[in-house]
């Protein structure tokens, strides 16, 4: 079983790079040049991180924290080290999962970019929001769209191009499910507000509670539309990278200030040099853990 251990705050990271690695399966044919590809749900952060050269009472702590961490035993709160905080000015730590769309068996119609719902599915959807769609037959209709238009209670006009398609049955209109590619969040408290910003990092608890551990990092993709303002508190749509791994309940937090996943060693070897003088200098890789 994986135990948390704390990482040195200090010295900060002279250099880093920090990935996001996707497994896309491609099939070209031979005949048409035709391409297929096929995105798997093995997405997921990694960085490689040198510290600066420091003297042996610096270097002991970094050094004991890689050994407690048993390789890719154990487990440590990490961030991108160039983007500890957020450019965003939203001004509480964290906001909540929440949920304005909802229906789990309903008939779909798919034109242009349009789609139309068999019964008043979309009463409560707000321009910005992303809905997620499964059960359609053309898969193209399938996944995560963005509300551009809400032209009624049945009909709402979003930001793909859809796959003509006529009253299928079955079909589920959700939001914050595992696959989706954006958030609908509320803020937790009625005087919370600001902007959540493209490029600022969240992280996604595992429940509601602070003290939750976090089990995702995503990034922002675009600007939030903040759909939602005044009359209570604000309620903001963010688009994200990589895809959500689990579907959140309504309230579970996402963090905003500071926000960290949890990663582990790639290497199960560690390693540091030094030199006459007792110069110390450490390096390392790791993943975020799944």
């Amino acid at each position: 079983m994986s135990k948390e251990i704390t990482m040195p705050t200090t010295p900060n990271f002279i250099s880093s790079s920090f990935t996001l690695n996707r497994a896309v399966g491609q099939t070209i044919s031979p005949f048409t040049g035709q391409q297929k590809t096929q995105e798997f749900d093995n997405v997921f952060w990694s960085a490689n991180v040198t510290l600066p050269p420091m003297n042996r009472s610096t270097a002991v702590n970094w050094q004991s924290f890689l050994s407690r961490l048993k390789g890719s035993t154990n487990v440590f709160k990490f961030a991108d080290p160039d983007a500890l905080t957020n450019t965003g000015t939203y001004d509480a730590d964290d906001l909540k999962a929440n949920v304005n769309t909802s229906n789990t068996n309903v008939a779909l119609t798919f034109s242009g970019s349009t789609i139309t719902a068999g019964a008043s599915t979309f009463a409560n959807a707000i321009v910005g929001d992303y809905i997620v769609v499964t059960g359609a037959n053309n898969e193209a209709n399938n996944g995560t769209h963005k509300i551009t238009t809400v032209t009624s209670n049945t009909v709402v006009v979003v930001d793909s191009i859809l796959t003509s398609e006529t009253g299928t049955s079955g079909c589920k209109v959700q939001q914050n499910i595992k696959g989706a590619q954006g958030l609908s969040l509320i803020a937790t408290s009625n005087s919370a507000a600001g902007t959540i910003a493209v490029g600022d990092y969240l992280g996604v608890l595992g429940g509601t509670s602070t003290t939750s551990q976090p089990v995702q990092l995503v990034l922002v993709t675009e600007a939030a539309t903040q759909t939602a303002v005044g009359g209570g508190a604000n309620k903001f749509a963010v688009g994200i990278e990589p895809k959500l791994r689990s579907t959140l309940t309504t309230n579970n937090l996402v963090k905003f200030a500071s926000p960290k996943g949890l990663f582990r060693l790639i290497e199960n070897e560690i390693s540091w040099s030094a030199d006459r003088n007792s110069v110390y200098r450490i390096s390392f890789s790791c993943q975020e853990s799944i």
